[in-house]
């Protein structure tokens, strides 16, 4: 009799073709990381960047991820197999539903899931329906009520936009008047119609950390814990911005923290999801502070982050791309187990002047490396221009990935390779993974 682990791998379907759809380090990352299973012959990216296609078997599709009915047709001309969706706003439009509709199978949640993030104040509803732990808060739609909390409780608070705003719609103020200022500036209009309503919070302390588990709607298995480094300088000084670095595994918590940490927020959300008739087949991605007190949620994402995910993705055993068909098949267990490779990553983001304001764009990229297995360039914020030139088109433009036994030898692979990429404008932090780091 064959083992239970080659039965279930027998139940999935063939895992020849894949499509990931966005453009950023994340889906770079997903599609190198994906393409490793055994199965797979090719990765599609939708539409991808200037460094797609310097990874093994990954091809771009010059499709946008509004582009529903071309997306639909590439996926029945390709035969693709899986679909995994990588940004937030294809998720929250709905895309994932889109797909589906036409037996479509999709790794990321539908759009209701995706309120987890499209919604600060849904969020945060769902939370205490949960009893997951949190942080008090205020949703408000006015400036004048929001003024009027704060007066209330005449401390500090969070100021958080509502929808989406690409990493940047949380400003945390030390002073009553940086709140008053951050409250005007979102009804002013800084975060677009985002943040027309925002989510004061009170101010919790403790380390932050990030937590995935991916999910088939009841049953969930948790990645390594990564740590994101938000701040645009060194000492996390400047404003919030996509990231600007990560690091995995966060010593921050131990198998056992984990564990608790599923049972306890991971768990609780899944059956509160159900509760509301949403089959949730993604990643719940769970931001948290550990405070004196345990862990609390600070926000929930529905997608991997990034620059954690390229921090993550080369601790990925070759049956990765088989755990997500496994959940996006709405059952986890027809998948053998992913191992998770017993080493130390760290991703250093190399972004343009002027980001995150005004990134200043259309720079040529010099990038003179020799090859190296254990580290990889993730590109982001790339293309090949009309001469066939890889210049900058982003604010994050690449990440760069050493891993390795420790992470002192990690950084300073990551950090000796980011010295031989060059472009006009080229910062990044040269403390990412302080923490960790012993040298």
């Amino acid at each position: 009799m064959e083992s239970k682990e080659l039965l279930n791998i027998k139940q999935l379907p063939a895992l020849k073709k894949i499509l990931v759809i966005g453009n950023g380090g994340r889906e770079n990352s997903l599609a190198w990381a994906l393409e490793k299973c055994s199965e797979t012959e090719e990765v599609f990216v939708a539409p991808g960047n200037g460094g797609t296609e310097n990874h093994k078997g990954c091809k771009r599709l010059n499709i946008h991820p509004d582009q529903t009915f071309d997306l639909i047709e590439s996926c029945k001309s390709k035969q693709i197999d899986l679909v995994v969706i990588g940004p937030e706003g294809p998720l929250a439009s709905g895309l994932a539903d889109s797909l589906r509709d036409k037996g479509i199978i999709v790794f990321g949640p539908c759009a209701n899931g995706a309120k987890l993030e499209a919604s600060k104040k849904w969020a945060k509803e769902l939370m205490h329906g949960a009893m997951v732990p949190t942080a008090k808060y205020w949703a408000v739609n006015n400036k004048d009520d929001a003024l009027a909390i704060l007066k209330k409780v005449n401390t500090p608070l969070v100021v958080k936009a509502d929808g989406l705003a690409s990493g940047k719609g949380v400003v945390v103020p030390k002073t009553l008047e940086e709140t008053i200022e951050a409250i005007n500036n979102s009804f002013d209009g800084k975060f677009g119609s985002a943040g027309y309503e925002i989510v004061l919070e009170e101010k919790i302390n403790g380390p932050e950390v990030s937590v995935f588990a991916i999910c088939d709607g009841n049953q969930f298995i948790l990645l390594p814990p990564a740590q994101d480094h938000k701040r645009l300088l060194e000492g996390d000084l400047g404003p919030n911005t996509g990231g600007m670095g990560a690091y995995a595994p966060a010593k921050l918590l131990g198998e056992e923290d984990l564990e608790n940490i599923g049972k306890l927020i991971i768990k609780p959300t899944l059956i509160e999801l159900n509760k509301r008739g949403i089959d949730y087949r993604g990643v719940i991605y769970a931001g948290l502070m550990l405070t004196k007190t345990g862990p609390k949620v600070i926000e929930f994402n529905c997608r991997f982050g990034d620059p954690e995910c390229q921090a993550l993705m080369p601790l990925m055993g070759e049956e990765f791309g088989k755990t997500l068909q496994a959940c996006a098949s709405g059952d986890l267990s027809k998948s053998s187990d992913l191992k998770i490779v017993n080493s130390y990553s760290a991703c250093i983001v190399a972004a343009s002047k002027g980001y995150p304001e005004k990134p200043e764009l259309g720079y040529e990229i010099n990038i003179d490396l020799k090859k190296d297995p254990t580290l990889q360039i993730f590109q982001a914020g790339t293309e090949l221009n009309s001469n066939n030139k890889l210049v900058t088109s982003g604010g994050r433009v690449l990440s760069v990935v050493g891993y390795d036994d420790n992470f002192d030898k990690a950084f300073e692979k990551a950090y000796k390779a980011i010295k031989q990429i060059h472009f006009t404008g080229i910062k990044y932090r040269k403390d990412i993974g302080s923490q960790v780091r012993q040298s």
